[in-house]
């Protein structure tokens, strides 16, 4: 499969369509401007990008500067409405078991309710609401890794922000046999949960959906959209120049 190199990301590139038929084990990460942000400074972070099986774009904006490059990202697949689309591609597949891990307490468990009513069986198995830092508490973190376990799931969505989301997957995973495939997809649970609303069409499809999150949470995205993330386009700019270097290349 080709890949698009945007700093020191190869991002797949691959349609939604082609990702459905596809995606069936691994790990599926959805770097975005903050990702790529993050992966000039966290080496951790940065090392389960590596790994990962699949690193697939969830950002109009990086498919849109992928038309600056010499290769070209074929399409943006937000994470949040790739879940949709995956869990009714599969809703005939019985050996389809999804767990939900993450959101606020309540919201993981009222998701997978509505879910399993869409698909019209219980393809959502289990669904749990960690505490907060609960990635800092090796007992908890146990605890979570024998409720997935019992579930019987073969896919875990961790929805918990980056890097923590991801991370995680990647320190236990070897610890969740049953589990085939892992998604690290950040607010997915919410907005399956109907507390956290997506932008409408229009701001998606102009690449804004960024912007009407932030005018919805000022105060917990402020800082990270027009502070934080302004450095991607200084590094983007030395990569167009030909003078970008990763930070954690040998």
């Amino acid at each position: 499969m080709e890949k698009v190199k945007i700093l020191n990301v190869d991002i797949q590139s691959v349609t939604k369509e082609h990702l459905l038929i596809e995606l069936n084990e691994g790990i599926l990460v959805t770097p975005n401007v903050d990702h790529l942000v993050k992966l000039q400074v966290d080496k951790e972070f940065y090392d389960v990008y590596k790994k990962a099986e699949w690193v697939i774009c969830d950002s109009k904006i990086l498919y849109l500067l992928s038309k600056l490059l010499k290769k070209t990202l074929p399409e943006a697949i937000p994470g949040s409405s790739f879940f949709t689309a995956y869990y009714m591609y599969h809703k005939n597949d019985e050996d389809c078991k999804i767990f939900l891990l993450g959101a606020r307490e309540g919201v993981a468990a009222k998701a997978m309710k509505m879910i399993n009513k869409k698909v019209g069986r219980r393809i959502v198995v289990g669904a749990h609401s960690p505490s907060f830092g609960f990635e800092k508490n090796e007992r908890e973190c146990e605890e979570l890794v024998d409720i997935v376990n019992r579930s019987g799931a073969s896919v875990l969505l961790v929805g918990v922000g980056a890097p923590k989301q991801e991370k995680w997957i990647m320190k236990y995973r070897e610890r969740m046999t049953d589990i085939k495939l892992f998604m690290a997809l950040g607010a997915t649970i919410d907005f399956e949960a109907g507390t956290l609303k997506r932008a409408p069409v229009f701001w998606q499809k102009i690449g804004m959906e960024w912007l009407y999150r932030c005018l919805k949470e000022p105060k917990r995205l402020f800082k990270r959209y027009f502070i934080d993330d302004m450095q991607f386009f200084y590094y983007f700019t030395k990569q167009l120049l030909g003078i970008y270097r990763d930070p954690f290349e040998r």
